[in-house]
């Protein structure tokens, strides 16, 4: 059988390196950016504990090399932006091993190295054929011009939430705005951080998110809502604006927030902008030729840590799957009714990001025995 993987983000990392001495089973990796374009991109993430369980039970060094790279992530607090506090989890409460703080760049590296050998970069899918046999054959554009490769009894999108494969053998799909703004920031100059593991600070339903990644970074996220016209505008994009919305109204910010509001104010050029959005879940297409994995499936609200945490879940079910003979329908029973617990579990906790919510009370919820009792599942329901 021969597949091909579009895409070398974190699902299509690890389905190569997990299909690589499969017998039976050819395959072929094609990534966008040229080797180490990406060596020093990116911001931070963390990674839930249900994606370190999965590589334990599937990809054991895998799953050693990551945690050897990253920082535990093990402790939830929430705050408001004058240091009140609000929620305090300790992971280990609720799951069999912590999750884990990385650099996107550091993760892309790890996962990308064992499957190098089979992966062709600087190859971005521009169209789709099919050969004399009635297989998939990618057409991809090159620094030399259009090539193509192939042809595949399998492709396999691991490209992203704007997946090429997907849209060109499905359509592209209609996301949902969440009416958020997210913004992201790494921040190096961080010896003076005062917090270490994952916090988060409201200020109203505006919010920030920070945490330490290894190399003595500092990993900074801010969302805060939309008009009715869901744009960004430019003038939030200011160092007056953000200090603004998470300084608190009658009281200074605490000393974590007026050292994130310093950082962002020294590099608001640096900060990447966007909104947050959800698509449609779809596993499959083109007659079970095509496989969705991660984002290109997915995508979800980012809320609960869980974009590239269930981009790992789908890569060792689907390589499990593949192994042994079995189809994308197969895939799709096992991931499917998974991801869509998580994605509106995700979406549910986010409740507290949009207007009209009482934060506090939102936030004190999430204590609840029904809330743990989802974030359990979550970290543990692991195929």
């Amino acid at each position: 059988m021969r597949i091909g993987i579009i895409g070398t983000g974190v699902a299509g990392s690890l389905l190569a390196e997990a299909l690589l001495e499969a017998p039976g089973i050819s395959v072929t990796a094609y990534e966008r950016v040229a080797r180490g374009e990406q060596s020093e991109a990116g911001t931070g993430l963390n990674v839930g504990p249900n994606a370190l369980k999965a590589l334990r039970l599937h990809m054991p060094k895998r799953h050693a090399a990551l945690r050897a790279a990253s920082l535990e992530w093990r402790r939830w607090f929430v705050d408001l932006t004058d240091g009140t506090r609000l929620l305090d989890l300790d992971l280990l409460d609720l799951a069999e091993e912590p999750g884990m703080r990385i650099r996107w760049s550091e993760l892309y590296r790890l996962l990308r190295e064992p499957a190098a050998g089979c992966t062709r970069n600087g190859h971005a899918m521009e169209a789709l054929e099919e050969d004399a046999q009635g297989r998939l054959l990618p057409v991809f554009r090159t620094a030399d011009g259009l090539v193509r490769d192939g042809g595949f009894d399998l492709l396999v999108a691991g490209d992203g939430r704007y997946s090429r494969l997907r849209a060109l053998t499905c359509g592209e799909p209609e996301g949902t705005l969440l009416g958020v703004c997210i913004w992201r920031l790494l921040v190096t100059d961080a010896a003076d951080c005062p917090y270490d593991d994952y916090g988060q600070w409201f200020g109203g339903n505006a919010r920030l998110l920070s945490f330490r990644v290894p190399g003595g970074a500092v990993y900074i996220a801010g969302t805060f809502p939309l008009g009715p016209d869901a744009r960004i505008r430019d003038e939030m994009k200011t160092e007056a604006a953000q200090r603004a919305l998470y300084t608190p109204e009658h009281a200074p910010p605490c000393p974590a927030v007026a050292w994130m509001l310093d950082k962002v104010g020294r590099h608001i050029d640096q900060i990447h902008w966007a909104r947050s959005a959800t698509a449609p879940l779809l596993r499959h297409g083109a007659s079970g030729r095509a496989l969705f994995l991660g984002d290109a499936a997915q995508a979800m609200v980012p809320t609960l840590g869980q974009g590239a945490t269930q981009a790992v879940e789908c890569a060792v079910v689907a390589a499990e799957v593949l192994k042994r003979g079995g189809t994308v329908q197969e895939i799709a029973a096992i991931r499917d009714p998974r991801v869509a617990f998580v994605r509106d579990f995700s979406l549910e906790a986010s409740d507290t990001l949009v207007p009209g919510t009482d934060v506090v009370m939102g936030t004190r919820a999430k204590a609840s025995p029904s809330f743990l009792a989802k974030l359990r599942r979550t970290y543990t329901e692991v195929y």
